[in-house]
């Protein structure tokens, strides 16, 4: 199975690669594919550009090999559709199974997302929570789908819906940013690299 893991990654942190490590681990996958995002469809385009945040993605996971940088919402012109990612992905791999893994406040907002229906014509969901989360009342669609055995995303390509507790770190790319504009020290919250890479290049300065 082939994992897909997408944001904007200003910056990528702890936050992101624990978790990422984790749902390799817990789905045994083939590989695991971080999209950075181009341009957001339901928030502000980062004000750091497109090349440093590949530039630093790539520098926190150049030592675990089992991690994929995609490139190719930064290679297309619009909006980044995860719907037009995962039918891009699914055109190069026909039949191996995919899973998009998305956290809980994405999977609240799903619904808004472009053409939300057909992302499980392309892969399945796996939704990261957080120990202790119920999610509410699931509609129909969801429910339809809902499997309870992570191992049975691997008998066909997509189309479920599956809830996968992982640890979540709490740190925030919001607060991240924040202070280094305020000069603080953000040691811990993200790789020392990427730490290097952003004060070489002033990202991130108020």
């Amino acid at each position: 199975m082939i994992g897909i893991y997408g944001g904007t990654f200003n910056p990528v942190h702890y936050g992101h690669l624990r978790t990422a490590l984790e749902v390799h681990e817990f789905f045994d996958l083939h590989e695991l594919r971080l999209v950075p995002c181009a341009q957001p469809a339901h928030r502000a385009e980062p004000e750091v550009s497109a090349a440093d945040r590949l530039q630093m993605l790539q520098l926190a996971i150049r030592a675990y090999p089992q991690f994929y940088c995609d490139t190719r919402e930064l290679e297309r012109a619009g909006p980044s559709y995860m719907v037009d990612t995962l039918a891009s992905i699914r055109a190069e791999v026909t039949a191996i199974p995919l899973i998009l893994f998305i956290g809980t406040d994405a999977f609240n907002g799903l619904t808004a997302w472009h053409r939300w229906q057909d992302l499980f014509d392309y892969a399945h969901v796996v939704v990261m929570t957080r120990p202790g989360f119920s999610p509410d009342m699931l509609i129909d669609f969801y429910t339809d789908r809902q499997v309870d055995d992570r191992h049975s995303l691997k008998s066909c390509a997509g189309g479920k819906i599956y809830f996968q507790q992982v640890t979540q770190l709490e740190i925030s790319a919001s607060f991240i940013r924040e202070n280094f504009a305020r000069q603080k020290n953000n040691s811990f919250l993200l790789p020392e690299c990427v730490i290097e890479y952003i004060q070489a290049k002033r990202l991130y300065c108020a």
